[in-house]
């Protein structure tokens, strides 16, 4: 039980880090091409999930290739 508790707070702090890195690359992104309201808006939202679960795909694979995660 212990283990399955270590494991979901992990994934909790591991989503909510990607999340919180796709939508800091997303709002720069935007920002820097200059685009706003509800466009901006749409094109952040679509930056950021591709951002995070590019990270979270890539961190996860890191974390089993080195073996730290099953």
């Amino acid at each position: 039980m212990r283990r399955e508790r270590g494991a979901m707070i992990g994934s909790i702090v591991g989503i909510l880090l990607c999340g919180v890195a796709g939508g800091f690359a997303a709002w720069m992104l935007v920002a820097t091409l200059g685009i706003d309201g509800v466009t901006g808006a749409l094109v952040a939202a679509v930056i950021g999930m591709v951002v995070a679960t590019a990270l979270w795909t890539g961190g996860s694979a890191l974390l089993r290739a080195l073996r730290w995660i099953q």
